[in-house]
């Protein structure tokens, strides 16, 4: 394909490296780019930023190849038992990954490192690293021009994030699907993409992240993680997770509408009936994945959490999720957690504010379609947002 082509010469003339690893990339990039080229409706300004993208992903990928390359022991480097996060979005999930990421036992990905993981960060300068202060500029300008996003997702070029740029090292990844009408890459994605290799390239950006700067007792958190449960099971055996519960009817909408917040940048064609179709698919796939999963003996390797008493009062829960880790909540990072909390309430920068309606979503009718799944977890109806 001529402009993958392109982009990947694009991305090695950037950074003045060749090697890409193993080459599991390159279907989910081929049939990214031909899913934007064909159905994506960007404007011209949309369609140079997602080349941009393509070129920044690519040039990190180089990165990380080029400092496995120099420096083989990386590989030695073990994740162990990682406690990730997943279930539904906007379920709480952000706010507890903020909190557990500030354990100084635990180790999570913070915003600058996901930007830009290499030169692989160093235990002396972590907190002083340059990439804090590009990291910072670079969240000003998403509130310029997303300014309903610090409704939407509060957070800091500091503060933990998801894993969703790692897998787009491999273009397997609900990254995209974000800001851009793909409906036949996230069909491929959703349904015939093996994610295995996305997460083994993951863990490779995780050693290197931990190499020189511990801790290593890592606290991820991703809810696509849901939608490809198995994989990331087979790729992380020892893992235990941790899942937010919330009624559909606050979740779905919000999502679809953070959707829209962010297509509107690349698009002036953005249809919102589809976002709202696609994000009640992909929620639904997710949760009946993730149940057929625990039915089939992962049960075990769960620690459920409900929506509203987390939001009343999370150090009940906290307390718990830690002895049923087995792991010791210490003072300091009782305060640490507290401090944020009364530092970050939630609607700080005000209500995030939604139509389902204009998402073609008929509450009743969802809240009827996923009785499957709030039977199961005994999530609590509320229909404040």
């Amino acid at each position: 394909m001529v402009r993958v082509t392109q982009l990947i010469e694009r991305s090695r003339a950037a950074t003045g490296l060749d090697g890409f690893g193993d080459d599991s990339f390159r279907e989910g990039l081929e049939r990214l780019v031909s899913a934007a080229d064909r159905e994506a409706r960007f404007t011209d300004m949309g369609a140079a930023a997602f080349d941009m993208q393509m070129i920044d992903l690519l040039s990190c990928r180089l990165q990380v190849e080029d400092w496995y390359r120099r420096h083989p022991e990386i590989d030695e480097q073990e994740i162990v038992a990682p406690l990730i996060g997943l279930g539904l979005p906007r379920s709480g999930s952000t706010a507890l990954s903020h909190m557990l990421g500030l354990d100084p036992a635990a180790r999570s990905i913070r915003g600058w490192e996901a930007i830009a993981p290499c030169p692989p960060p160093e235990l002396a300068t972590q907190d002083s690293d340059p990439r804090i202060a590009k990291a910072e500029l670079g969240m000003e300008r998403r509130n310029r021009l997303f300014p309903r996003m610090k409704q939407m997702l509060p957070s800091t070029a500091t503060s933990p994030t998801e894993c969703q740029t790692f897998m787009g090292y491999d273009f397997k990844s609900q990254l995209f699907q974000a800001f851009a009408h793909i409906p036949s890459y996230i069909d491929w994605l959703n349904h015939e993409a093996d994610l295995v290799p996305t997460y083994t390239y993951v863990k490779r950006v995780l050693k290197l992240l931990q190499w020189h700067c511990p801790p290593t007792r890592w606290r991820l958190k991703n809810p696509s993680h849901s939608l490809f449960i198995d994989a990331l099971a087979k790729v992380f055996p020892d893992a235990r997770f941790w899942m937010t519960h919330r009624d559909v009817t606050n979740v779905i909408p919000s999502v679809a509408d953070l959707y829209f917040e962010l297509s509107g940048a690349y698009s002036d064609q953005v249809d919102k009936p589809w976002l709202g179709g696609v994000t009640t698919e992909f929620c639904e796939l997710g949760m009946r994945r993730m149940m057929a999963f625990r039915d089939a003996g992962g049960d075990d390797r769960f620690f459920d959490i409900q929506f509203a008493p987390f939001m009343k009062d999370p150090f009940p829960v906290l307390d718990q999720l830690y002895a049923w880790m087995g792991e010791e909540l210490t003072a300091e990072a009782r305060a640490k957690m507290l401090a944020w909390r009364e530092n970050t309430p939630r609607d700080k920068h005000g209500s995030h504010e939604y139509d389902p309606a204009a998402f073609g979503i008929d509450i009743d009718a969802l809240r009827e379609r996923f009785r499957f799944y709030s039977d199961r977890f005994g999530v609590e109806h509320r229909r404040a947002a």
